[in-house]
């Protein structure tokens, strides 16, 4: 049996589920294609779970720094189950809310994993499913390196089964997770050990951030061992041992993380005989409307290698619905000056480019910087000291803003309403002009007065 859609959606992680219930909205005939859990990676293994231990990790600082303000504790435990209890009861229902929605505005949820047949036909077990308009939202997976051993350690899928608290744990990666991972656990007791290919994590972020966060990361406890990879991995009596390239080693650990990409899943798909082209990585260039190379097939969220957030997939898939079915022939997604916030120890901020990228751009002659560093007021009097830093990157003679980067206590809930601004286009002189709220962090970034020309950028290993 063939059945045919206005609108026909592969993946119902959050870039699928909002194509889809936007196009019903204007009322097209919408399914969606999903062999797992509604809400994709974000909701199950991805943003919601990691923030909830976010959270968790933030409490154990709180408890911290609580006799510095005068509270007596007689001690406290934590208990993981209870967390991870709680944590997945709440991504359970996120499950239900995002199916129950899809339901209500008339989406056709069809179950099974999906790969095509044909342009714009899709098979589904024995179903045939054609549409005028085809979505591919498949998403990602956890990347497991090639080395000896390397199944014996867990992607970021297997730490969320994590049924109890590793007590020893090494992350190899640079990315968010490794980083987000390696500061919550921490946080929440455990001892951690990153191993970095490079000198630094977070390549593509602006130098300060990740500057600013190596430094806090150690003073925490986090030990990071740099240039160098891991070469195999091997189970002994006392826990797991790691072989580094260069002959040293690392045992009697209880969890190795895995942290060192994320691979498109368009491999399952059988897109040649849809005609949709893909790059080595497999992941599918699209052209600004999220056009593949096939007429009425579409690719939204991290298959485009593009800004692989949420938000950003949901922002897509809503705008191509706005076009294809709400009359809005120009809407799209403008892929620049997304926000995005790193939920790290302490937490990061970051809008527009980086100081290296901005010298590339606009030229070194161009680009001035203004920063600051302090002790936010919080952490006067605490025991445990943890700076903020603060930098925005501007151009011309106006100083219009092209990049504002934070990291500090409140950079994940600041950074939302300064993002607004710079897209908007604003200046040093708006920053300036805008009255401060005192005390608080996010004043420092409308009085911020030390500037410098910007540094020729530094190439690292």
């Amino acid at each position: 049996m063939t059945r045919h859609f206005d609108l026909l959606t592969i993946g119902a992680g959050s870039g699928g589920v909002a194509v889809s219930n936007r196009a019903a909205s204007y009322g097209a005939k919408c399914a969606i294609v999903e062999a797992g859990r509604i809400g994709g990676t974000c909701v199950n293994v991805g943003c919601v779970p990691k923030k909830v231990m976010w959270n968790g990790a933030e409490l154990a600082h709180a408890l911290e720094h609580a006799a510095d303000y005068g509270f007596a504790l007689s001690g406290h435990s934590f208990d993981w189950p209870t967390l991870k209890a709680k944590r997945d009861r709440h991504v359970l229902d996120l499950n239900g809310h995002y199916e129950r929605n899809l339901a209500k505005n008339g989406v056709e949820i069809i179950r099974g994993s999906g790969r095509f047949i044909g342009p714009k036909t899709v098979k589904v077990g024995a179903e045939v499913l054609t549409a005028d308009h085809v979505v591919i939202a498949v998403g990602g997976r956890p990347q497991i390196p090639d080395v000896p051993g390397a199944g014996l350690g867990i992607t970021s899928d297997g730490f969320f089964e994590l049924a109890s608290q590793p007590r020893n744990v090494a992350i190899a990666g640079a990315g968010y997770t490794a980083v987000e991972f390696a500061g919550l656990m921490r946080a929440l007791g455990s001892d951690v050990t990153m191993f970095l290919r490079r000198g630094h994590f977070l390549n593509e972020f602006d130098a300060m951030l990740r500057d600013e966060l190596m430094t806090q990361m150690k003073a925490d406890g986090v030990r990071i061992i740099v240039k160098t990879k891991i070469a195999k991995v091997e189970k002994t009596a006392s826990g797991i041992r790691v072989g580094l390239e260069n002959g040293d080693v690392l045992e009697r650990l209880d969890c190795l993380i895995w942290a060192i990409g994320r691979q498109a899943n368009t491999d399952r798909l059988d897109l040649r005989a849809s005609g949709v082209a893909t790059d080595e990585e497999g992941e599918i260039p699209v052209d600004e409307y999220q056009q593949t190379n096939v007429p009425g097939i579409y690719a939204i969220g991290d298959i485009i290698g593009n800004f692989e957030l949420t938000p950003v997939a949901i922002a897509a898939g809503r705008r191509l619905s706005d076009r294809l079915f709400g009359g809005m022939k120009d809407r799209r997604l403008v892929y620049e000056n997304i926000p995005t916030v790193l939920f790290t120890h302490p937490a990061i901020g970051t809008v527009g480019l980086s100081e290296e990228a901005a010298i590339d751009k606009y030229g070194l002659e161009n680009v001035k910087v203004y920063e600051t560093r302090f002790t936010p007021m919080v952490y006067a009097f605490t025991t445990r000291k943890v700076k903020c830093s603060m930098k925005l990157v501007v151009t011309g003679e106006t100083e219009k803003i092209i990049g504002c980067h934070i990291i500090g206590a409140g950079a994940d809930e600041m950074l939302q309403g300064f993002a607004v601004a710079i897209r908007m286009g604003a200046t040093k002189r708006d920053f300036d002009d805008t009255v401060a709220i005192h005390p608080t962090v996010a004043e420092e970034l409308v009085t911020m007065r030390s500037s410098r020309s910007a540094a020729l950028p530094i190439t690292s290993g």
